[in-house]
């Protein structure tokens, strides 16, 4: 009962943090675009937990990132006409979802499961937990283009938009190129078992991260000069992206899960030792 209290309790909070802050941009409809989020999620929880499932998980992430983008595309185009820097970050966006969602669909249908959730999804408040804080992943991270496509001047086109963009493209190049690397890595028989320290591995325990976390911080460069007053905490994503994937979803559980699995190797240690989490 008191878990079960807990991870209700958690879920509420989880949404009304995302909505309060969707409220500050003034715009009807980013708050919109917020509710349509959870609204996903808490309807394919559903399935989700009746079929004690996690593999569409992901995939649901990415297209809730869809959804949410073109939705106030298309609702600010028909109210304020058409903007180009609105498209082209609507395109990076979806772009990167579409990666990023296929990716991880893909692996979880190699792999048969995703580890994490074999103790979360027999219990519904806590699966419903995790299926809430996904919407505030989605939300929050997305808020900063949501504000800025919403203004009455829309994703403003200037020397610090391309900068956001050159920002965009090397984080998510940073992904890409790690998460290929660690497949690689993975698909060779010879390293079953192994641990990836080659490649971006080589100077950072979680590339993969440090490029999500960049590539979160060009969307805020490009969305930046759109916003005013009290607009300006919807730049909260990067950092929102950091601590997520710090102290809950990310490195939290794959360090522990390192350590289980070659702590007692030397060479793992030293690799800890050397490497840094993510940069420093």
């Amino acid at each position: 009962m008191k878990n079960t209290f807990f991870n209700i309790s958690v879920s509420i909070v989880t949404f009304l943090i995302a909505y309060l802050i969707a409220y500050f941009t003034k715009f009807p409809v980013v708050k919109s675009a917020v509710v349509i989020t959870f609204m996903i999620q808490w309807v394919l929880f559903l399935p989700a937990y009746f079929f004690q499932t996690e593999k569409f998980y992901d995939i649901v992430g990415s297209f809730t990132y869809l959804t949410v983008v073109l939705y106030t595309f298309f609702s600010c185009y028909i109210s304020n006409g058409f903007n180009i820097g609105n498209l082209i970050i609507s395109l990076l966006i979806i772009t990167w979802a579409l990666r990023l969602g296929s990716f991880l669909f893909l692996r979880i249908c190699k792999e048969g499961e995703d580890k994490r959730f074999k103790l979360i999804k027999p219990s519904a408040t806590r699966f419903f937990m995790t299926w809430t804080l996904q919407g505030m992943w989605v939300s929050v991270c997305s808020l900063s283009a949501l504000t800025a496509m919403s203004s009455s001047t829309g994703v403003v086109v200037n020397g610090m938009f391309f900068i956001g963009i050159f920002i965009f493209i090397f984080g998510l190049l940073l992904e890409i190129i790690a998460d290929y690397q660690k497949t690689q890595f993975r698909n060779q028989s010879e390293n079953k078992g192994h641990f990836i320290s080659s490649g971006l591995w080589a100077h950072s325990r979680h590339p993969n991260y440090v490029g999500e976390i960049v590539l979160w911080t060009g969307v805020s460069v490009m969305s930046f000069s759109s916003l005013s007053s009290v607009q300006y905490i919807a730049l909260i994503s990067p950092i929102f992206t950091y601590l997520l994937l710090v102290y809950v979803s990310g490195v939290r559980i794959l360090e522990a899960s390192g350590e289980k699995r070659w702590g007692h190797l030397k060479s793992y240690q030293e690799y800890l030792k050397n490497t840094p989490s993510l940069l420093l």
